[in-house]
């Protein structure tokens, strides 16, 4: 028989189970394969297709019918396809991992391009140090800042000594933390402060607290480069300070503060000498009420000497404070403050001086050396409170030609004082700044010492009834053969002088305004007509002496409103230069619309109404 062609499309297949064959990878089940899962074949008859009338047509486009094998096919079993699932999560899941890596080293990258992260760490550390140590207190909120910002900047902090070199340790500081930064600041030059301040007005610290303190900073003396000591009273300080008995040789500031000032205790004798008299660039000291026996260890070649909260037996004598002052040549700064006065019985009247009527009762003080001082490097001088035969007879034996500002503050009557820099005035005193504050003086005098001193930039007045309208009117105005006085004055201060005028005020400020704010008459030049000038000339000098208000004499002498004033033909009225501040709080007769004149030709003006008991404004 021949052999019959077999259609291979026809030939039943064997059965195969479904457990016999390996999943299919996800990729087998593409989109067509999942949007059309079933597919019909031409050749299978429907089976079970119903039979039409003679005259119906078959449709074009028979309904497909599943086979038996594609129904129980392996590819679309549920286990398969769930287990498709779970490894395409799988991969998805560790391609994801794998972009969260690429994007974080990919972040990196970029950060490494940072001009901030290719400074080497030198140069880093510089920039938090000075971020951070710039101000006199350490700026604790932006070094925690700084460390936050990466493990790297972390890493460059802690590794920068500097930045831990200000220890604090104290009432409202953690003993803790400063033991973290001896142990960070290594081996640099220390910044100690220890404040034990009573937290209320009549509180109490613990010695045994003080004494813990001391023992956890006294193995770190020979680093100390600033030593701030704060402890209620005289007892507690000495206690203290019994620890600093190695020496220092970096010290070069020293502050011993007592806050019970008052507090009398004879009983209790400073632990000397300090530091074992070993304190070789100690350049500045600053004592209130501690009693160290005036050492002479502790207060020699100084360049900043401050003294305040003597009081009593306790206040230095003038020969002591002298005997100081002779053993600092090179002194710079120098501040008694809050100090009795020397006793009476101690002084000696003094020769009246011809040419003075007011201060013929002054006395002076009986010294053991009086000797002139000689201080060429003083450039600041604060006395308050601290005794007017006392601080008369240390600035009568004083010289200072370089002396730039002056206090005189609480002393009664200042007259001598104010003499005596004049005297000082008459060969060289570049003197910029000048406070008098609840004192009295001769007017007369103080208008002597002010046309001594043109280099004056800032004259301040604090609660002083001896201040009238003639010195505001001579500041303003001054005689046509004179030259102006004070002409570099910039700040005025009339805080609580209620004596003055508004006229003598305006009259100041207004003459003080440059030329382009109609405020200076024309001067006589040889470009000014033969005709005009000398009705020009006399009109200027009547109106000059018939007015005491800038404003008048502004209206009827001629104006530059575009030129500036130019100076006389001798070169001696020059103008002055601009007010920029002024300062008139508590001065009652000064009322609003006064204050919006003035800040229209004054940059700051200053005003504070008087407070009551309770602390109200009143209306």
């Amino acid at each position: 028989m021949a052999q019959l062609a077999v259609d291979p499309s026809r030939v039943r297949r064997s059965p195969v189970h479904v457990k016999d064959l390996p999943p299919p990878p996800y990729e087998f089940y593409d989109a067509h394969t999942i949007s059309v899962p079933f597919v019909v074949d031409p050749c299978v008859a429907v089976p079970f297709a119903r039979t039409h009338s003679l005259g119906a047509t078959r449709p074009e486009h028979p309904r497909p019918q599943l086979t038996q094998s594609r129904r129980t096919g392996p590819n679309l079993s549920i286990p398969h396809l769930r287990e498709a699932l779970h490894s395409l999560e799988s991969k998805m899941a560790t391609l994801l991992s794998e972009r969260e890596m690429l994007e974080s080293r990919l972040e990196q990258a970029v950060r490494l391009q940072s001009p901030i992260q290719r400074l080497p760490e030198e140069l880093l550390s510089t920039i938090f140090e000075i971020g951070v140590l710039y101000e006199d207190e350490e700026d604790s909120l932006t070094l925690a800042n700084m460390m936050l910002v990466c493990r790297y900047w972390r890493d460059v902090a802690v590794d920068t000594p500097g930045l831990w070199s200000r220890i604090m340790t104290g009432t409202h500081h953690s003993i803790e933390r400063a033991r973290l930064k001896l142990d960070r600041s290594k081996n640099v030059p220390l910044d100690v402060w220890v404040d034990f301040s009573p937290p209320m007005e009549y509180g109490s610290v613990r010695t045994e607290t003080l004494m813990h303190a001391m023992d956890l900073l006294r193995p770190s003396i020979s680093r100390w480069r600033s030593f701030h000591l704060t402890v209620p009273n005289r007892p507690q300080t000495h206690a203290v300070l019994s620890r600093c008995k190695e020496r220092a040789p970096l010290l070069e500031v020293l502050s011993v503060r007592v806050c019970h000032s008052m507090q009398e205790d004879h009983y209790s004798t400073p632990p000397l000498p300090l530091f074992e008299g070993r304190t070789p660039r100690l350049r500045s000291s600053s004592f209130t009420s501690f009693n160290f026996n005036w050492d002479m260890a502790l207060v020699s070649r100084l360049r900043i000497l401050k003294l305040g909260g003597y009081w009593n037996g306790l206040s230095p004598s003038v020969d002591v404070i002298l005997g100081i002052l002779r053993a600092c040549p090179q002194l710079e700064e120098l501040a008694l403050r809050n100090m009795s006065d020397v006793d009476p019985r101690t002084c000696a009247q003094a020769e009246a001086d011809p040419s003075d009527h007011d201060d013929s009762s002054d006395r002076f003080v009986r010294l053991a050396d009086s000797r002139t001082v000689q201080l060429p490097n003083l450039r600041k001088a604060s006395f308050y409170y601290c005794g007017n035969m006392r601080a008369r007879t240390v600035l009568g034996l004083l010289a200072f030609p370089a002396l730039e500002e002056i206090e005189l503050c609480f002393l009664d009557n200042v007259s001598s004082i104010i003499e005596q820099l004049r005297r000082q005035s008459l060969t060289r005193l570049p003197l910029h700044r000048l406070r008098i504050e609840s004192s009295y003086f001769g007017e007369m005098r103080l208008f002597r010492l002010l046309r001594r001193l043109p280099a004056l930039t800032a004259l301040e007045f604090v609660d002083v009834d001896d201040v009238s309208s003639n010195l505001l009117k001579n500041l303003s105005t001054p005689p046509m053969s004179q030259t102006w006085i004070c002409p570099r004055l910039t700040t005025l201060g009339l805080e609580g002088c209620t004596s003055l005028d508004w006229e003598s005020i305006r009259s100041c400020v207004e003459s003080r305004l440059p030329a382009q704010a109609r405020a200076f008459p024309r001067q006589s030049t040889a470009s000014t007509s033969p005709v005009l000038a000398p009705s020009l000339s006399s009109t200027s000098s009547s109106t000059t002496r018939a007015t005491s208000s800038a404003s008048a004499f502004a209206a009827q002498a001629h104006i530059l409103s575009r030129i500036p004033a130019a100076p006389s033909a001798s070169g001696v009225a020059m103008p002055p230069q601009r007010l920029e501040s002024i300062n008139l709080s508590r001065c009652h007769q000064i009322s609003k619309e006064m204050l919006q004149w003035l800040r229209m030709y004054v940059a700051e003006v200053k005003y504070e109404t008087t407070r009551g008991v309770w602390g109200e404004v009143p209306s």
